[in-house]
């Protein structure tokens, strides 16, 4: 597809989406559209979405693009409409946790996420949060859950904030929310080599 045919066609996917447009997510995850190829969308792992090689920069395109992102089995993601389905460059997470409110304590705390494009997420049994090691540092990094199969990177701030709420369960150390015990898998593995070694 040439530039101008690719531009015709995010101009007419954006028209279609605010057509659709409300408070209520679009079942997305029902929709079967026919696969229509590579546009030149990318998410960036800091969170900026990029269209042909170029930011984004219209925050409420943004927001509306999230809404019927999807993450299918195959693990790959896509702007899905009921007539068309479109692929979508992830780096990392197609999402950033961006500020976090924290209410009550120990078993009975729960924590709640803001995402970039303003999700609100409580953590939990439906929503949970995960570790992963990363590559290159070996630190943790942690990721929350949307919806469906999206996630969102907490950013290295709120993380700090979260090690900070952590507490040792049993021999594992992490965090509460919901009702369900979440544990920093990597921090458990540093933890007990530092208790060996006294």
């Amino acid at each position: 597809m040439d530039k101008s045919g690719a531009a015709g066609g995010l101009i007419g996917l954006e028209a279609m989406l605010r057509e659709q447009a409300g408070d209520r997510l679009p079942p997305v995850d029902a929709w079967n559209p026919p696969y229509c190829g590579d546009i030149g969308m990318r998410i960036r792992n800091d969170g900026v979405w990029f269209y042909q090689n170029s930011p984004i920069g219209r925050k409420p395109l943004v927001r509306l693009f999230s809404r019927v992102l999807r993450r299918d089995p195959d693990g790959r993601h896509y702007l899905v409409t009921p007539v068309e389905k479109v692929d979508v460059a992830v780096d990392d997470a197609p999402f950033l946790a961006v500020e976090m409110e924290v209410s009550g304590a120990g078993l009975h705390q729960e924590l709640t996420f803001r995402t970039n494009v303003d999700d609100v997420v409580q953590c939990g049994k439906e929503r949970p949060l995960r570790f992963a090691v990363e590559a290159i540092s070996g630190g943790l990094k942690p990721y929350l859950l949307v919806r469906g199969r999206l996630e969102a990177l907490v950013t290295r701030a709120i993380y700090y904030d979260l090690v900070e709420l952590a507490v040792i369960e049993g021999q594992q150390f992490g965090v509460w929310s919901g009702g369900i015990f979440f544990p920093m898998e990597e921090a458990n593995v540093v933890l007990t080599k530092g208790l060996e070694q006294k």
